[in-house]
């Protein structure tokens, strides 16, 4: 009923420059050029995070990355790693929102 629809002059022209580069020897799914995945290394300040640490009560990852002007994910690497050396404790929260205090 009807058929399909006409295409426009800039869409033709895009189908037919495809299916020439498939016959050209290039498949579907590939690309032409992949660009190379780089490794992304955040360096946080420790005197500023340790001094920000040492100096609340409470805190969170949240108020960590803000104070340090880091990511998140840097923050709570770095909280991780604190962990692990005894430096800061976690005291509650839930569901990744913990809260931590100075040891």
């Amino acid at each position: 009923m009807g058929g399909g629809k006409k295409q426009s002059p800039a869409q033709a022209e895009k189908s037919q420059t495809a299916e020439a580069g498939k016959k050209e020897g290039q498949k579907k799914g590939e690309r032409k050029d992949q660009k190379a995945k780089t490794n992304i290394s955040v360096i946080i300040d420790e005197n500023q995070a340790m001094n920000f640490i040492k100096g609340a009560k409470v805190f969170t990852v949240q108020e960590l990355s803000r104070q340090t002007n880091v990511k998140i994910s840097a923050a709570n690497a770095l909280l991780q790693k604190l962990l692990q050396k005894g430096t800061v404790k976690r005291v509650g929260g839930y569901s990744g929102h913990h809260i931590y205090v100075p040891a």
